[in-house]
């Protein structure tokens, strides 16, 4: 088996040699730009794992994997434009370097170049390669509307989010997997497995996510506590608290939910303290377990022996910041 860091190395030599070297190169800055920020690889990687699981090399499978790593920052690129984000990975944004036409230029260039990648497939997975990876794509926009109309919405409830965050993070998760399954002609049922499991962990990590932004520590959380309190963003814990709070709660929340406020930290205490009346970090933990078992058991459920998972299940537990 191949290890985690050897496969991320490869990751990264490959992304350094990709070219745009199309003319205009003004079109092509922003993705080479956005691509060197780095981040996780974690979608590469899994086609990658994935593959390695039936076939003891992993070249065959890069050019797809990269196709989706091209895919996913291009998603990056054209939410923090729709979010009028500053800086992504602390540093800024393409819009606010090229402005918002060239973003939206060089995103539909990007979505382009990651079809040309996921094209390189060797031509008896193609086909069903490039279904699952268009009806991916199309389910993630489907979670980025989603996403967009919650913002005006104090009726969201936890069965719409948790549809949400299936479609806008776990799906590419997941498609990531399964493609690495149909490249290394892996059983059907495998490929099922595994895309399950991706759906179950990127459910996991997306809630995970939500909590660690109230609950985190600042310094291994890589952002700011109570961020999502500030923008009134509809997360597992803010449904809810306005679903489980009492008249007094209510009254609180109201006052700090989606009225604007000059005092951030007041709000963020605030708020926190009526997920904390409520339980909403024990809830929450609850539900995250809850879909790591389910993860776990499609993983286990594959038809492989128990050390072909040893590195997916290090990197599952890696990213959900588990020991065991």
């Amino acid at each position: 088996m191949v290890s985690f860091e050897d496969i991320l190395q490869q990751i990264e030599q490959a992304i350094r040699k990709l070219e745009f070297a199309y003319p205009p190169k003004s079109l092509y800055e922003p993705i080479s730009y956005i691509l060197s920020l780095g981040g996780k690889r974690i979608r590469p990687a899994l086609v990658l794992m994935a593959y390695n699981i039936y076939k003891e090399e992993t070249v065959s499978a890069l050019s797809p994997a990269l196709g989706l790593e091209v895919f996913h920052n291009f998603t990056l690129l054209h939410d923090d434009l729709m979010d009028r984000a500053d800086k992504r990975r602390g540093k800024p944004t393409v819009h606010t370097l090229w402005g918002d036409n060239s973003a939206i230029l060089s995103g539909d260039a990007m979505l382009i170049a990651a079809y040309r990648l996921i094209g390189e497939t060797e031509p008896k997975h193609l086909k069903p390669v490039l279904d699952l990876f268009t009806q991916t794509a199309l389910e993630i926009c489907g979670g980025q509307q989603y996403d967009m109309e919650f913002e005006s919405r104090q009726d969201v409830t936890e069965e719409e989010y948790i549809e949400m965050i299936r479609l806008k993070t776990a799906v590419l998760l997941a498609c990531s997997l399964k493609t690495g399954a149909i490249l290394a002609d892996a059983p059907v049922e495998d490929a099922e497995h595994l895309y399950q499991f991706g759906i179950h962990i990127g459910l996991a990590f997306q809630l995970q996510d939500d909590l660690l932004d109230v609950y985190g520590d600042t310094a291994t959380f890589g952002k700011n506590i109570g961020g999502d309190i500030l923008c009134d963003k509809k997360t597992f814990l803010l449904i809810n608290a306005f679903r489980r709070a009492d008249n007094r709660q209510l009254v609180v929340l109201n006052q700090w939910i989606g009225t604007g406020t000059s005092d951030p930290q007041g709000k963020i205490a605030a708020v926190t303290n009526i997920y904390n009346e409520l339980g909403l970090k024990a809830l929450s933990e609850q539900r995250i377990e809850d879909y790591f078992n389910k993860a776990m058991a499609h993983l286990d459920a594959l038809s492989v022996p128990a050390e072909k998972l040893e590195v997916l299940k290090e990197v599952s537990l890696r990213l959900m910041n588990r020991k065991s």
